[in-house]
């Protein structure tokens, strides 16, 4: 059955070869649904009243003013369909017509993923956006989750993988995990895996990428999530920019419902990017002067880039690992922010964890560290624009989430 979530699309292109190009390119994403096509301008107001897709894609090349008509005759009849028109063509008036006669978007063959996938986001944000029985329920939007350390050893990676992991067990979800330390990052460790190709690879084939190249770029665990790790050599980076990781995370975006990034501390130009391209922030600290010196000291640095800011959720990771002298109250002082959760020093747990390759859930499910990621893992699991704090338990087996 076809999830609620997924856009319908229908297409229409005389030419065979063409036709079949687009098919292939589509049938590939998980985030659409070819729910026809059809090899005739004429008969296609036909397909689209018995398949009523969200989106018609109409190629002109056959016979450019037959393809203008059916642009307006789709728009005029079934206005809840919205029309993307493409052509080989770049002539600044068969776009003008195109637009004007009710096509949402123009898009030049053959096909790239990435323009696909910009053009279906950019119709999804519309502010006259699809309103089509299958699109009443809200679309669920793909999450995207930095997690990012105040300064090294302060356990990001291992927060990275579970949090990935236990988000790959829900029905529904679908998870990558995406190593960004590129010189030491070690993802891979924590889950036992011998990946084929790397966040390298992916970079540098960006410009001809597909869907199917991109899924066999990825390694899966047996728990369901996916892993893009970092270049297996420390010199094999010099196509990783911040641009070219924008663009992987948007097409990572398109089929996966959470993507988990795992910085470095570098703070450079591929951290930044991967910050603005993030919907939270999970910034990771401990209870001690140094971590909340370099919160507040990265609190500052993000004022010079907008909006990151507001994303920063604070974790306060190995809680009790000793009598700290700094209580909750005043590192919230110091920071300037709320706590968001704390996560507790379960040494024994997360060695064996990390020394074994098999996540927690697995290796250590009734372990108090593991609980406190799965209570993180479900503020992230639920279909809604808020990040709120975890929930807070009744009994005192997880009052180590409290913010108080």
């Amino acid at each position: 059955m076809r999830d609620a979530n997924v856009l319908k699309v229908a297409i229409v292109d005389p030419d065979d070869v063409s036709r079949a190009s687009m098919k292939n390119l589509l049938l590939g994403v998980d985030s659409l649904w070819l729910e026809a096509d059809c090899s005739r301008y004429e008969f296609f107001i036909d397909v689209l009243g018995q398949a009523t897709p969200d989106i018609a894609i109409i190629s002109l090349d056959a016979d450019h003013v037959k393809g203008l008509s059916l642009i307006q005759q789709v728009s005029r009849q079934l206005p809840t369909c919205s029309v993307l028109a493409v052509s080989g063509s770049q002539e600044g008036s068969l776009i003008l017509q195109a637009m004007r006669n009710g096509a949402r978007e123009f898009l030049n063959l053959p096909l790239q993923l990435e323009d696909v996938l910009a053009a279906m986001d950019r119709v999804r944000s519309s502010p006259s956006g699809m309103t089509s029985a299958s699109t009443e329920t809200r679309i669920r939007s793909s999450r995207v989750i930095a997690v990012a350390g105040v300064e090294g050893g302060v356990g990001c990676t291992s927060l990275a993988v579970n949090l990935g992991c236990m988000l790959a067990r829900h029905e529904g979800n679908s998870v990558t995990i995406m190593d960004l330390d590129l010189s030491l990052g070690d993802a891979d460790v924590w889950l036992d895996l011998v990946p084929d190709y790397t966040v390298q690879d992916v970079a540098d084939n960006i410009h001809r990428i597909d869907y199917s190249l991109l899924k066999r770029s990825l390694t899966q665990h047996e728990c369901g999530a996916y892993l893009l790790p970092r270049p297996v050599q420390m010199n094999d980076r010099s196509s990783v920019n911040g641009e070219t990781l924008k663009r992987v995370i948007s097409l990572l975006k398109s089929t996966f419902s959470h993507l988990i990034l795992d910085l470095s501390k570098n703070y450079g130009e591929l951290e930044m990017a991967a910050l603005q391209a993030s919907d939270t922030i999970l910034l990771l600290s401990q209870l001690d002067l140094p971590g909340l010196r370099n919160v507040v000291r990265l609190n500052q640095y993000f004022e010079d880039y907008e909006g990151i800011n507001d994303k920063v959720r604070v974790i306060l990771n190995r809680m009790g690992i000793e009598d700290s002298q700094i209580s909750l109250s005043k590192a919230k002082e110091t920071i300037g922010r709320e706590i968001f959760c704390q996560l507790p020093n379960d040494y024994q747990a997360m060695v064996e964890s990390r020394n074994n390759g098999v996540p927690l859930m697995e290796q250590a499910p009734k372990a108090r560290i593991t609980k406190a990621i799965e209570a993180v893992a479900e503020v992230f699991n639920e279909d809604s624009g808020e990040v709120a704090a975890p929930k807070k338990q009744k009994k005192g087996l997880f009052s180590f989430l409290s913010n108080g």
